[in-house]
Parts: structure tokens; sequence; C-alpha cells
């Protein structure tokens, strides 16, 4: 991916600056990848879901708790309020309320966190698009 956006110093740029951005993130890592996940199976992106499967597995998050953040939830209300939020600001960002925000707060987020929804979701966008734009595709799988 890095290689195909080097044909575009800008968005090569652009990208490489929010990625090391977001890894100064609050935002616990658990959380972020099942947000990618759940972004991911939205946007599309195989390679980019394949990877956040992959991360998430590494950081020892359990296969139910995967299928969940596929299907846009979480068996913990705090965790599924957050990827409610993320997939609101990847479908329709007007819509969020004052009173979401007050219920992330609520579950003990804080605005950091909250803002770090936006810089996960704007990341998991360009990667997604930039990759189907690209045909970039994942790797088949061996047979076993």
């Amino acid at each position: 991916m890095v290689s195909m956006m080097a044909h575009s110093p800008a968005v090569l740029g652009g990208y490489l600056q929010l990625s090391a951005a977001m890894k100064r993130a609050k935002l616990n890592r658990k959380v972020s990848e099942r947000i990618s996940i759940a972004i991911q199976v939205q946007q599309g992106c195989g390679l980019c879901l394949d990877s956040h499967v992959n991360a998430a597995r590494a950081l020892g998050i359990d296969e139910d708790e995967i299928e969940r953040a596929r299907s846009g939830t979480s068996d913990d209300p705090a965790m599924a309020a957050i990827i409610t939020l993320a997939l609101q600001i990847y479908r329709e960002p007007a819509a969020i309320t004052d009173e979401q925000i007050l219920e992330l707060r609520g579950h003990g987020y804080s605005d950091r966190e909250i803002a770090d929804v936006v810089g996960v979701v704007s990341l998991n966008i360009l990667t997604g698009a930039f990759n189907l734009v690209a045909g970039l595709r994942p790797l088949p799988q061996p047979v076993p």
C-alpha cells in the first residue's frame, strides 16, 4: 500500500503523518482494533479487515468479540457504545447527539479518547479506500 501511495507524495505524507499521530492516541488498542474491524466491514477492504482481525487476535481479543465487532457491537456496553459512535462518524456524523457523548463519558471515556475515535475512523477510511482504489486484496490463504 505504501509503495502505491508513493505515486502521490501528498497522500503518502498525509497517511504517514496521521498514522504516526494515531500511535500517540490515548484510545486503548483493543478498542481501536474493534472499531477498525467494524469500519472495514462497512467499507469492504478485505486487506484492512484481515490486518485488523489478526491484530485483534494478537491482542488476545476472543473470536466471539471479533465477530461482534464485525457486526458493529460488543458484549460490553461501553465497547458497544464506542463502536456505535465510530460507525456513526463513518456513516452520518451529523446525527451524533450530545446524549451519546454524555453516555460515552458515563462509560469512562475521556474527551481525548472520544476525539481519538475520529482519528481511527479517518485512518481507516484513508487506508481502506486507497487499497480498494489501488486494487489491493488479501493474499490467498494456503489450503491446509
